[in-house]
């Protein structure tokens, strides 16, 4: 007799199982993986184990540590074990001045720098009750949805390589590249831009370069299906994501999790369209660019695809910005501002939509020239929080599959 051993599209490893020699028989739920269950014989006493996945394990984007217990390899319990990376961002907050805290700021999310710089200067200029100039305001969108870009190719290509992939990553670099040469050119920095300003940007826009980002979009937007086809045209991929890690929208809204995670389990909610911020009313209004992707199978396959389809939109709306810059007048791009910068007394909370979801900055000013208090509402914090709920019942190999879909950044977690 052989063993034999079946793979279901989208069971992912969990519904991979091989039968004793020849003595399985067919097992299947209601719209289910394909399975054996083990006849005859007397069950193996087992007995459960604690593994530690981090916090230096290359499948943990960072150091994060997950502390597990497992029923063979079934995850029974998960505990996300943070704090490997703490740097005490928010009280370093208080001891710096409003133009120095946009350096602390864009750290704590490498990968969404300038939308972490976009937060505090918003929330500092609401404080002041200051109007930043209109070309300010659209290249601010521009360079916002730039990085958003940025942020997701990076995930577009690296989710693959952990659950085998390695190809894809190479095409994701190649785009990346191309918008990071038009990034670092505006502003020197190729991750942590320092371009915000409280009152606009550091300086205008250089001869040229809107041509530039228009030759980068396009590039971008012609090679972009030599990735998402090697990726999503791959059965392999589709059966490890496919159904598994599925999030519901009860737990979305019971553990705050926002951002691509959140839309992909059928929760429709952007900031930029529900409650913008900067210019962003004119590109989400009735004939703009702009639109909000949503999924409703909340698996590991949702996640992914729906990062590929934001891509596609922040193009559009980086081409509308760009169109949009190139009809206004010569103008300043920041406002002048005294020597030393005092908000008034007060507090405000301001909020964006980073990459990575809901990024808000709660300020509380007592009229100095630092913060009284300036409380981090990060993205990825909530996002990981529901690992416990989401965890139980997979198996190891899932739960890789399962991490890297949640597009985090351990930086982001800790502050």
């Amino acid at each position: 007799m052989t063993t034999e051993r079946i793979v279901s599209l989208g069971a992912g490893a969990a519904g991979l199982t091989s039968t004793g020699a020849g003595t399985g028989t067919p097992a299947s739920g209601p719209g289910g993986p394909l399975s054996y269950e083990r006849g005859g014989g007397a069950e193996l006493a087992t007995q459960d184990m604690v593994l530690n996945i981090g916090p230096q394990h290359p499948a943990t984007h960072g150091v994060l540590r997950l502390r597990l217990t497992l029923d063979g390899e079934r995850i029974v319990t998960c505990e996300p074990i943070i704090g490997y990376m703490h740097r005490g961002a928010e009280k370093l907050f208080e001891v710096r001045d409003y133009r120095q805290i946009i350096m602390l700021a864009n750290r704590h999310d490498w990968l969404s720098a300038f939308a972490n710089e976009l937060g505090v200067v918003l929330a500092v200029e609401r404080m002041l009750g200051m109007e930043v100039p209109v070309r300010a305001v659209w290249a601010r969108m521009l360079l916002a949805e730039l990085n958003r870009i940025l942020n997701h190719l990076m995930f577009l290509g690296s989710y693959p390589l952990e659950i085998g992939a390695i190809t894809p990553i190479f095409y994701a670099f190649r785009e990346r590249e191309t918008l990071q040469q038009v990034m670092e050119e505006i502003s020197g920095g190729r991750m942590h831009y320092m371009f915000n300003r409280v009152g606009g940007l550091k300086e205008d826009l250089p001869a040229g370069w809107l041509d530039r980002v228009t030759a980068a979009v396009t590039a971008v937007r012609r090679r972009l299906p030599e990735l998402t086809n090697l990726i999503f045209g791959n059965e392999i991929f589709a059966a490890r994501t496919r159904g598994v890690g599925v999030l519901s929208p009860a737990l979305v809204h019971a553990y705050g999790v926002s951002g691509p995670i959140a839309r992909a389990s059928g929760v429709d909610f952007d900031l930029r369209r529900d409650e913008p911020y900067l210019a962003y009313t004119e590109l989400f209004g009735p004939g703009g660019p702009g639109r909000v992707v949503t999924r409703s199978e909340g698996d590991c396959f949702a996640r992914f695809s729906l990062l590929r389809e934001q891509v596609q939109v922040s193009l559009d709306l980086a081409e509308a910005c760009v169109d949009r810059l190139r009809s206004l007048p010569p103008g300043p791009v920041n406002v002048r501002l005294p020597k030393i910068l005092k908000a008034p007394e007060g507090h405000t909370y301001a909020w964006t939509e980073s990459p990575l979801g809901l990024n808000g900055y709660f300020l509380v000013s007592r009229g100095e020239k630092t913060p009284w208090r300036l409380k981090l509402r990060s993205a990825s914090f909530n996002n990981i929080a529901v690992l416990p709920e989401l965890l139980p019942g997979c198996v190891i190999a899932d739960l890789v599959a399962i991490l890297g879909s949640m597009f985090f950044v351990v930086g982001d977690i800790d502050k």
